[in-house]
């Protein structure tokens, strides 16, 4: 089961790190090159939101995943508490930190009330979907090359035959 559970958690974290690169690599720059500015904002808003509560259920499912994975590891001698665990938890603590915690702080200062301006904001809120972007291409990495059960070797082109 450990290999079907690391290939299904692999995909998802792919289909993940798309989805997260199509909203901010496409669609964002194209909404802000073809509308005017404020409605360019309203609709980049809406896609992120979007992205923010997709991206807290694909994290919650590999997190889940990884568990299950960690604990399966654990059996043959490998930690409980595992690297992929720690890119899933850093993805979701950047949608909280970048979405729901900066994304107010921005409207905000966007209607001219005070606080740091809404390009510092604007900035950290980037910096966190670059990083969550990071953290999710990484995972999908390292589960890709984990596909195989623990204490399997990889077959080499150098291997001998007999």
């Amino acid at each position: 089961m450990s290999p079907l559970v690391r290939r299904a958690a692999a995909w998802l974290a792919g289909v993940w790190a798309g989805l997260v690169a199509g909203v901010g690599v496409v669609a964002a720059p194209v909404v802000f090159a073809t509308l005017p500015r404020g409605d360019a904002g309203r609709v980049a808003a809406r896609l992120f939101a979007v992205d923010a509560m997709v991206g807290i259920g694909f994290g919650a499912v590999l997190l889940v995943l990884a568990l299950q994975i960690a604990r399966r590891d654990a059996a043959h001698g490998a930690s409980r508490f595992s690297t992929e665990m720690l890119l899933a938890l850093g993805a979701i603590f950047c949608i909280v930190a970048g979405h729901y915690a900066i994304q107010p702080m921005i409207e905000t200062a966007g209607r001219g009330e005070g606080g740091p301006s809404f390009a510092v904001l604007h900035g950290v809120a980037s910096t966190f979907f670059a990083l969550k972007f990071v953290a999710i291409a990484v995972l999908a990495w390292r589960l890709s090359r984990s596909a195989l059960p623990l204490g399997s070797e990889r077959p080499t082109a150098a291997a001998p035959t007999s």
